[in-house]
C-alpha cells in the first residue's frame, strides 16, 4: 500500500506544469484562430483546405492534449499513447517545416502565428513529453501505431487533391514532380517518420528513467 501511494504521488503532475499546459494550449488555440482570421479575408480561403493542413490538425491535437493534461491530468496508458502520438505529429510538423517548408507559402500569413505552430509548440510538447513522461513503458510496436494518422492523412490528401485541384504541401503534389518522384519522396518520408516515432518513444523512456527510475512497468 505504501509503495502504491508513493508511485501515485510520483506519477501525479505538479501544479506549475499543469498551469503551463493550459497556458500553451490557449496560446496555440489563439494562433489557430488568428490564422483563420487573417486568411479569411482572402476570397480563395477554404475551411476544408485549412483543416487539410497537417500542421493545423497536429496543433489542434496539441490544444486538446495540453488542455486535458492541464485540467484533468489523466495517467492511464491509453492517454499516454495519445500524448505520444500528438507529440510525434508535432515533431513531424517542426522537422518537416524546418527541412522542406521554411520560406515556402503554407497558408500562414502572420510571423508570430507561424512561429507558434511550426517552431514553438513542437518544442513545448516534446519537452512536456520528456519532463512528464508516461508512467508505463510504451513498446516500439505501440509507438509505430502512432503512424496510422500520418498514413491516413497522406491517403486522404492524395485522393482529395485531384478533385479540388489543391494540395497542402509541394512534396505531396504530383502535378509538378510526377508520380515516380512523389513515390520516392513518400518512401523517404515514411522511413523518416518511422525513425521519428521510435525516437519520440525513446526520449520518453529516457525521461521516465530520469523521473521514475527503472521501475516503470511495461504497457499492456
Amino acid at each position: 500500500m505504501a509503495v502504491d501511494s508513493e508511485r501515485s504521488a510520483v506519477a501525479s503532475t505538479g501544479v506549475t506544469i499543469r498551469v503551463l499546459r493550459v497556458a500553451f494550449a490557449a496560446l496555440t488555440a489563439v494562433a489557430l484562430f488568428a490564422i483563420v482570421r487573417d486568411s479569411s479575408v482572402d476570397p480563395t480561403f477554404s475551411y476544408s483546405n485549412y483543416f487539410s493542413y497537417f500542421t493545423v490538425l497536429s496543433n489542434v491535437g496539441t490544444v486538446v492534449v495540453l488542455a486535458v493534461g492541464g485540467l484533468l491530468d489523466p495517467q492511464g496508458l491509453g492517454w499516454q499513447l495519445v500524448r505520444g502520438a500528438v507529440t510525434l505529429y508535432m515533431v513531424i510538423t517542426g522537422i518537416i517545416y524546418a527541412v522542406l517548408l521554411s520560406g515556402i507559402e503554407v497558408g500562414i500569413h502572420g510571423q508570430w502565428t507561424n512561429d507558434v505552430v511550426h517552431r514553438i509548440m513542437p518544442v513545448v510538447i516534446l519537452l512536456d513529453w520528456v519532463l512528464v513522461p508516461a508512467r508505463r513503458r510504451i513498446s516500439e510496436a505501440q509507438s509505430l501505431v502512432w503512424l496510422a494518422f500520418p498514413l491516413v492523412y497522406g491517403i486522404y490528401t492524395l485522393i482529395r487533391g485531384p478533385f479540388v485541384d489543391w494540395y497542402p504541401y509541394p512534396f505531396l503534389d504530383p502535378r509538378g514532380q510526377g508520380y515516380v518522384a512523389l513515390l520516392i519522396g513518400l518512401v523517404v518520408l515514411t522511413t523518416a517518420f518511422v525513425l521519428m516515432a521510435l525516437a519520440v518513444n525513446a526520449v520518453g523512456r529516457l525521461g521516465s528513467r530520469w523521473r521514475y527510475g527503472s521501475s516503470a512497468p511495461a504497457g499492456e
